[in-house]
């Protein structure tokens, strides 16, 4: 199968990662108007589309201040492509980006059973620094 790398998504393109991440645990809140406000703040988009068809096949999206931090957010991969190197063919993408490959850290969360992947391009886990990811989340009004 031939893909594409590409730097936006089309309506239809934004309209299919919806689908992507109304597939997923994580993100199967997610709506078409909050995700357009997402991608309009994201500095750095990296996705997948088949050649042929254009079809969305896998994304991934980058926050970050183009020298010391980047946060690599919602890498995920077509469920019907997985196991065939798209998800590898995005991280080498984010990690060879021309601002994003040159940055201080990359900054990601993942599950555990992902560790592994990660790990291939560089990604530990700090064990043992002063440092936590800590999150807020606002309460519900």
């Amino acid at each position: 199968m031939a893909y594409r790398l590409i730097d936006r998504l089309t309506d239809k393109q934004v309209e299919e990662l919806l689908a992507l991440y109304q597939k997923e645990w994580w993100t199967n809140h997610r709506r078409l108007d909050d995700v357009h406000r997402m991608l309009a703040g994201t500095g750095v988009i990296i996705a997948l589309e088949d050649s042929a068809t254009g079809e969305l096949l896998a994304f991934a999206r980058v926050l970050t201040d183009n020298v010391y931090r980047a946060h690599l957010f919602d890498v995920i991969v077509r469920e019907s492509h997985r196991g065939q190197g798209l998800g590898k063919a995005i991280v080498d993408a984010v990690v060879n980006h021309p601002v994003i490959g040159k940055v201080e850290k990359i900054i990601l969360s993942c599950r555990t059973e992902l560790v592994p992947f990660y790990e291939r391009w560089g990604f530990t886990t700090e064990l043992g620094s002063d440092i936590h990811v800590m999150v807020r989340t606002p309460p519900k009004n």
